[in-house]
């Protein structure tokens, strides 16, 4: 460790206050974060605290850290950093992140998780000098940056392909547009061509002439397809799982249409071919079978492979599907959503079964439709997907440079060259 840190304690380095109350009813409209223990709750139109901020979860969620750049109003169930006595904010949001877990621990709540900023103060801590600061925030929010900057840009493709699915799916403009004679717009006429100028009634309202009113039931059976279940408990115990294997799917890793890996369960090879029918393929839609059970994951290139898991359900369309995306986005229509939360059964925990996931309704159009809408959208589903990949492995780099950066086991060195590398 370089000779420069010091032996010091948090309270020296760092002054934390409590947050300060306000409920909604006192909020007005504005663009101010309000950060409660859990993050951002709500907005405002006047802040209480200057930006660059850290932020303490205080009551509740106790060891949650949050990173603000913008001026903000730090809620009374956090504390705050109100001085950071000449030490970079960065740096700072940094040194609470690697502290997390210890700052869980001096909870002083019974019924109610409380951190008192009395317990942080006197902390002991090694603390670098703002030179190392500026370099280990430098890295690491580097990785951070561009982590946000794929979350941000995949929220723009993502709402593009939201976009496009509406108006073709939803909202007709294609059918509509050639019924009152006009040429669809954003369309070229190959494509414009596959779509009908009439509309037909059905038990699921007025459709386009030709398109089906069905079941996701049967569109897997057409198409060669199988809705099942993950495997039981019976079959996967807890002393199956391993911190290296195969990975493992289950409900808490479904995440808005897409797997999250920060923290899947592995099983070894050898138990993953015991439950091979349950390996998961490209175009695989996953659902959790108990709780938010309206939420899915559609499975894909990184993803084959892996295990569908206990407390899920699959549906496979089929090898002759020709779009699992133009699925996946057909039963993440509020709507459809809202059916599938309807008919789950159960009073106090809302359960799914392979009946009702099979009953879901659908309007689905001609394959040749499906298959347009494929090659202009999966374009935009693939760069996602790579992002998000990306974004795991950044994360998976930051959160093993996190610790040996702040405890000064990795050097630093080359500070002007990374600053200069960073104006």
């Amino acid at each position: 460790m370089g000779a420069e840190w010091i032996d010091t304690t948090i309270g020296e380095q760092v002054l934390l206050q409590r947050g300060i109350d306000i409920t909604r009813a006192a909020q007005r409209s504005g663009s101010v974060p309000v950060i409660s223990s859990g993050g951002v709750s709500s907005f405002h139109d006047t802040p209480a605290a200057k930006g660059p901020g850290v932020i303490l979860g205080r009551k509740g969620v106790v060891g949650s850290v949050y990173y603000v750049e913008e001026d903000y109003w730090p809620h009374d169930t956090t504390l705050w950093v109100r001085d950071f006595k000449g030490n970079h904010p960065r740096f700072v949001y940094y040194f609470f992140k690697q502290r997390s877990l210890e700052l869980a621990r001096l909870d002083v709540g019974s019924a109610n998780p409380t951190l008192n900023r009395n317990h942080v103060h006197p902390t002991p801590v090694r603390w670098p000098p703002v030179a190392t600061q500026r370099v280990i925030a430098c890295i690491l929010g580097t990785l951070d940056d561009k982590i946000e900057l794929n979350r941000r840009t995949n929220e723009t493709l993502e709402a593009m392909a939201r976009a496009l699915f509406k108006s073709w799916f939803v909202d007709f403009d294609s059918v509509r547009a050639k019924a009152e004679g006009r040429q669809p717009s954003g369309m070229d006429a190959k494509t414009a061509k596959l779509f009908p100028s009439e509309f037909e009634e059905s038990e699921l309202g007025e459709i386009p002439k030709r398109w089906r009113a069905t079941t996701l039931g049967a569109e897997a059976e057409r198409c060669g397809g199988v809705i099942q279940t993950g495997p039981f408990g019976s079959q996967l115990h807890a002393s199956d799982y391993v911190p290296e294997g195969v990975p493992v799917v289950m409900p808490k890793d479904i995440s808005a249409r897409r797997v999250s890996t920060t923290d899947i369960a592995r099983i070894r090879e050898e138990d993953a071919e015991r439950l091979s029918r349950h390996r998961l393929l490209v175009g695989d839609i996953v659902y959790s079978r108990r709780g938010d059970v309206e939420r899915h994951a559609l499975i894909g290139e990184r993803e084959t492979g892996w295990l569908c898991g206990t407390g899920c359900l699959l549906v496979r369309l089929g090898p002759n599907w020709p779009s699992p995306l133009f699925a996946s986005m057909a039963l993440d229509r509020p709507q459809t959503r809202a059916w599938i939360t309807q008919h789950a059964i159960g009073a106090t925990m809302p359960n799914l079964n392979t009946g009702i996931l099979a009953a879901v309704p659908v309007v689905v159009p001609p394959d040749s439709i499906i298959a347009a809408f494929a090659i202009a959208a999966d374009q935009l589903q693939a760069l996602v997907v790579s992002r998000d990949i990306e974004s795991a492995t950044l994360a998976k780099t930051r959160d093993a440079l996190l610790p040996r950066l702040l405890s000064g086991e990795l050097p630093v060195g080359g500070t002007e060259r990374v600053l200069e590398a960073q104006a």
